[in-house]
């Protein structure tokens, strides 16, 4: 039962990595939007971890990349950590309720965990 649940929850987060990266172009501005000002290369960056979070998610779901993509998408996570800050601190996301921005914060470090399970 518990080899099927980390099967399960695999493919969920490599499907959650790759539709992540797949909105960094479909809804780019949301993303240009949370990019704190001292970070340069807004589009590019926002373009650059897109194509990481799409690689990354569907290379976890093969037995041969999955320990190399978890352990990339544990440095995007942090990487992207700042953005995360800022959304939260800036006021720049007044529609979305401030809690969930706060909220956000933790779960990258649920995100982290439940990706390192793969780096083994």
């Amino acid at each position: 039962m518990m080899a099927l649940l980390k099967a399960g929850s695999l493919y969920v987060a490599g499907l959650l990595f790759t539709l992540a990266g797949i909105l960094h172009f479909t809804k780019e501005r949301f993303f240009m939007k949370a990019m704190p000002p001292y970070i340069p290369f807004h589009k590019v960056m926002v373009q650059l971890s897109g194509i990481a979070e799409i690689a990354l998610g569907i290379a976890l779901l093969f037995p041969p990349t999955r320990v190399y993509a978890a352990w990339g998408l544990i440095l995007l996570l942090i990487a992207v950590f700042p953005a995360n800050i800022y959304m939260a601190t800036s006021g720049r996301f007044q529609y979305i309720p401030q809690v969930l921005l706060w909220l956000r914060l933790p779960m990258q470090l649920v995100l982290i965990w439940w990706v390192y399970q793969y780096t083994q």
